[in-house]
């Protein structure tokens, strides 16, 4: 068995193109299983290696009775218990079009849960004539099966391929729904088309309703859910509820991964301004900014391929408390931006090797944990010092 050797580098200073194929391909990898202790810049952590046998996990949440659920884009939902897996999946979930990268993805949980019980997915959803739609639906749970299931809102119009649905699932201070669209890969064009949903962030109501302030909702032919526009490839979502700010991560083409505060209306440049270029080396755009474009907190070249995020709010870190976790696939290690309010710092790359990091979250009691495609690893941070 491969054993894992942890590095710590800083992201600075890299400069060169990736020459491989896109970065969202899967790698194989051997699984890790062992634990170990990492001395990081600013923290010595042990890192705990909680499970082993994922295939492709994509998002997770805790219960308030404890239990943590982790999707597998394949079309599960596993339950933990204490940290470890309990053998038992949540039953009677959708059909998930699982090609390429579309599957079943992100899950959260309504903020109201104890009172309401609602559970909220992301997926594929298989359509006619060979295409899929980027869905969000809710379902309550009975024993572990998936009831009283809602399909709230689709991105559409339907698209052909399994690339670039997005999918993140995150809720503001007030109970809104924000929800990422990718812009399907063969077209960018799409996302700066207000008339389609795809390279979008959407912002509605928990049941699907769509709120009367949203920035297009007077905008003949737009699609009233939009929040903003012009994002290619979102697979990170984070709603910072002490300062009441939005932030996502998404892919950019070879090169131009971002980092970005995500604010209402904004346009965010794709596929018109961009850091990167494309898989065979030619340019997309001859420009990288623009006026009435947004530019990102922070962009990577190479790409990291990055994904699901969090921000450190426990006490358990007092080093990185503030600081945004990305999960980086390409590069397969988890990404500290150190943050002074929404300026983005120095940056430092931490468990090199791990795995492809698919999403880095924060637990109720405050621990991070992360989960690995590649590598199928579970794993949770834990402060020594």
């Amino acid at each position: 068995m491969k054993h894992f050797l942890p590095t710590t580098l800083i992201l600075a200073g890299i400069t060169g193109w990736i020459s491989c194929t896109p970065k969202e391909t899967e790698v194989a990898q051997e699984p890790i299983d062992e634990t170990y202790a990492v001395q990081t810049e600013e923290m010595l952590i042990k890192v705990d290696t909680l499970y082993t046998d994922f295939d492709n996990p994509w998002g997770m949440t805790w219960l308030p009775d404890g239990r943590m659920l982790v999707t597998e884009k394949k079309g599960e939902i596993l339950i933990f218990k204490d940290d470890k897996f309990t053998g038992e999946k949540i039953q009677g979930l959708p059909e998930v079009w699982t090609v390429n990268q579309s599957g079943l993805m992100d899950v959260a949980l309504h903020p109201k849960f104890e009172e309401n019980g609602w559970i909220y997915i992301s997926y594929g959803k298989p359509m006619p004539d060979s295409t899929s739609s980027t869905t969000i639906m809710r379902f309550k749970l009975e024993g572990n099966y998936a009831t009283n299931q809602e399909e709230i809102i689709q991105s559409l119009p339907a698209w052909k391929g399994g690339r670039h649905l997005g999918s993140r699932i995150v809720f503001d201070n007030e109970g809104y729904l924000y929800y990422s669209s990718g812009e399907r890969g063969d077209t960018p064009s799409n996302a700066q088309d207000l008339t389609n949903s795809h390279g979008k962030i959407h912002r509605i109501h928990d049941d699907g309703r769509i709120p009367e302030d949203n920035p297009f909702v007077t905008t003949e032919g737009a699609m009233k859910s939009i929040w903003t526009y012009g994002n290619r490839n979102p697979q990170g979502l984070y709603f910072d509820k002490a300062n009441n700010k939005l932030y996502e991560t998404e892919h950019g083409p070879q090169g131009g991964d971002e980092l970005n505060l995500i604010e209402k209306g904004k346009n965010y440049g794709w596929p018109v301004i961009t850091w990167g270029i494309d898989y065979d080396g030619t340019p997309i755009s001859d420009i990288q900014e623009k006026e009435g474009m947004e530019q990102p907190l922070s962009y990577y070249v190479p790409s990291i391929a990055t994904s699901g995020m969090t921000m450190v709010t426990s006490d358990k870190y007092p080093a990185w408390k503030g600081d945004i976790l990305v999960g980086a696939l390409a590069k397969m290690h988890i990404n500290r931006v150190d943050m002074d309010g929404s300026t983005a710092g120095k940056q430092e790359i931490m468990l090199q090797d791990i795995g492809r990091v698919r999403q880095v979250s924060q637990s109720p009691e405050g621990y991070i944990y992360a989960v690995t495609q590649g590598t199928g690893l579970m794993v949770k941070l834990i402060p020594i010092r």
